[in-house]
């Protein structure tokens, strides 16, 4: 027994370590917007007017960072194009840009506005963070001018960049990224001449951001967290949900819980193009997240997360995502195959004919293993095994390798890799797996609704994504995602940058 002096050492260590402990999390927020969207118009509207509709945005915006920071959190996530909307040429998003300088320069908009020229939105969202004591992840956009010292400098004479900025407690701007991976439709800017690894250390982790399209691709999304080994994410995003395997909280989820990051998702709302989807992903699931394709409401989220996952006690171990499937023979039986297409990628398929057995299906270096077993197969209801080793994409072509458990539409089997949103069938297993040639696989599960399935399956060490128990809800499709970023084509338009 210890005497009564060495008490209070003992005391206040113990103390110590349950305030280290604490500190180990963070309440985290992301907010899915309804943008108010300017008039479509290849002309430029005045500053004012673009001002004005901005204001709209950030009026809601404010709103949903006092909420998140009266329940406790600590950092908020806006959506991409969250402030302006989307509808834009070169030349009539112009007025909605601002001048972003560099974190380096140690500046408070809200305290010093008109430092380097007029930013009304960066003050106002430096004000945000300062007078609610949070952190503000935003999305705007950025101007560089620029001339003909510069042989790349557009003939407008300047760079138009989407960007992502960063404002801590205080108001300081502590971060700025500008998007590398475009999507097609973003003719109104410009690719930056480099990729940006962007991070920044707080209290509660490291953190580094992209934006949108980013996060299927090696740089700067792996970089981020293989290279610069960030703890979270943060991920404004304007995403338009692809069945099957590309919708929004269906691919975010499984990429934090194939990278091992917190990835921190809001994504824009707009039921007309899609847009839907956010969370607060982990690397063991989803903490919390949200999709409605039915109304035109925003959302907010908040759950408490890791502030360093790698250091939980609960955090996955580290995968082989091709050993079990190269360890086994392919399974005899009924393989027959047909080609099938999402979208433009054409699939090998073998329709899953009993309600129980194991298959094989092969394409190129990748084969696929399944074993499953279903509750209750509705006769008019047809599941499939597919394949798919290729590249992806018309101008943009990346590198896929896919095995998925899939629900095709109708019986007709040519419309096999169309989208379906609902389900009757339920499974009470199910165990896929594939000889991956890469370690970049994201592991997806689908239910009847576009419904996450937390904590009803796992992946086990030898890469196998398989069922806890029987799935409480009918199942869309339970899915490998494997990237082979060494084998995606140069980017068409980044190659005369």
């Amino acid at each position: 027994m210890l005497p009564p002096q060495a008490l209070l050492p003992a005391v206040v260590f113990a103390l110590t370590a349950l305030q280290a402990l604490a500190s180990d999390t963070f309440i985290a927020a992301v907010y899915e917007h309804a943008v108010v969207l300017p008039e479509p118009t290849d002309e430029p509207v005045s500053p004012s007017r673009a001002l004005a509709l901005m204001n709209k945005n950030m009026d809601v915006l404010e709103g949903a960072i006092k909420e998140a920071a009266r329940q406790g959190a600590h950092i908020i996530v806006t959506p991409e194009d969250a402030i302006y909307g989307w509808q834009f040429t070169r030349e009539s998003i112009y007025p909605y840009l601002e001048d972003i300088p560099d974190p380096a320069v140690d500046w408070i908009p809200c305290t010093d506005p008109s430092r380097f020229g007029p930013a009304p939105v960066q003050e106002r969202l430096s004000c945000m963070a300062r007078n609610n004591s949070i952190y503000v992840v935003a999305n705007i956009g950025d101007k560089k001018l620029c001339d003909s010292s510069d042989p790349k400098c557009p003939e407008d004479g300047r760079y138009q960049y989407n960007t992502d900025v960063v404002f801590d407690t205080q108001g300081k701007l502590v971060a700025r990224y500008h998007k590398y991976n475009l999507f097609r439709s973003e003719t109104q800017f410009n690719y930056p001449k480099e990729p940006q690894a962007v991070t920044f250390e707080t209290p509660f982790g490291k953190f580094g951001l992209f934006t949108c399209f980013d996060i299927l691709f090696y740089e700067p999304a792996v970089v981020l967290v293989s290279k610069m080994q960030v703890d979270t994410v943060l991920f404004p995003t304007a995403w338009m949900n692809v069945l099957p395997f590309l919708t929004a909280i269906e691919f975010h989820s499984a990429w934090a819980m194939g990278m091992g990051v917190n990835l921190l998702s809001a994504n824009t709302h707009n039921t007309s193009m899609a847009m839907t989807g956010s969370g607060l992903f982990t690397p063991e699931g989803p903490a919390t997240y949200h999709y409605d394709s039915a109304t035109e409401e925003g959302r907010l989220l908040l759950a408490e997360l890791s502030a360093h996952p790698r250091l939980s006690p609960t955090y996955p171990p580290a995968i082989n995502w091709s050993l079990y499937a190269t360890s086994i023979k392919e399974f005899p039986g009924e393989n027959d195959t047909f080609s099938g297409a999402v979208r433009k990628d054409i699939f090998t398929f073998s329709e899953l004919r009993h309600k129980d057995g194991n298959y094989t299906v092969c394409q190129g270096d990748l084969c696929c293993h399944l074993v499953y077993q279903m509750s209750n197969k509705s006769e008019d209801e047809v599941y499939v095994l597919g394949a798919f080793d290729g590249l992806h994409g018309s101008l943009i072509k990346y590198h896929w390798q896919i095995c998925t458990l899939l629900k095709c539409p109708s019986t007709n089997l040519s419309m096999c890799g169309q989208p379906v949103e609902t389900a009757q069938t339920k499974f009470e297993m199910f165990s896929l797996s594939g000889t991956f040639g890469t370690s970049y696989v994201f592991p997806e599960v689908l239910y009847s609704g576009v419904q996450l399935a937390p904590g009803e399956f796992e992946v086990l060490r030898d890469g196998r994504l398989k069922s806890k128990h029987s799935t409480s809800k009918p199942l869309i499709t339970a899915t490998l995602f494997g990237r082979v970023y060494e084998k995606d084509l140069p980017h068409p338009l980044r190659i005369s940058l």
